[in-house]
């Protein structure tokens, strides 16, 4: 049986894979020697929460035992506005780091969203930014402000990694998994340190 856990080795490991994971889906960039070789999106199906993490645990020991990977990078799990959100997001990587362990994954760690999107490029709007989304389209909800302030976010990691990567992603999940690996690619000593701490 593999035990999860950390690498005693602070060197960047010759390959890792990078995880954005949400209830719906795993999104995922493999990078080997600093190169990203492949990206792509596993979609969770189940009409609750409890019939996803069960699809989510069978498509991910299926995902890491046909794509073997030993480390892998997740975004960590952060209190947002809906605690049964975030309850449900927990339950959901607690099944796929699980199913990974399962799968022959032998050292896991968490970034901070903030971190990775600070680093790579797409940090929250400034003040002047907000002001020119509501300058430009006056009397919409406060709700719809936000929205499209996570949509220009989105659309500027989807921008950055394509360009870095030359590559033609067009889904905002597996461009913050690539965003994720790139932070992690670079700052391995943050990443290790943070989750030692």
């Amino acid at each position: 049986m593999s035990k999860i856990g950390r690498l005693r080795n602070l060197d960047l490991p010759t390959s890792f894979c990078a995880i954005d994971a949400s209830t719906n889906s795993l999104a995922f960039a493999y990078f080997v020697d600093g190169n990203l070789l492949h990206w792509g999106k596993i979609k969770y199906q189940g009409n609750n929460v409890y019939e996803k993490i069960a699809d989510t645990s069978h498509k991910t020991v299926a995902f890491f035992n046909s794509f073997p990977v030993e480390v892998i990078v997740i975004e960590d799990t952060i209190f947002a506005n809906s605690p049964k959100t975030a309850a449900q997001l927990a339950k959901c990587q607690g099944a796929l780091l699980a199913a990974a362990s399962m799968a022959g994954v032998k050292a896991v760690y968490a970034v901070s969203p903030v971190a990775w999107q600070n680093y790579v490029g797409t940090r929250l709007l400034n003040q002047q930014e907000k002001d020119e989304i509501k300058n430009t389209t006056p009397g919409k909800s406060n709700s719809w402000y936000k929205t499209r302030e996570r949509e220009i976010r989105k659309n500027r990691t989807i921008a950055t990694m394509n360009e870095r990567f030359n590559i033609a992603n067009s889904d905002n999940d597996i461009a913050d998994a690539i965003g994720i690996g790139v932070y992690s690619m670079e700052n391995w000593t943050k990443v290790v340190g943070s989750n030692n701490a």
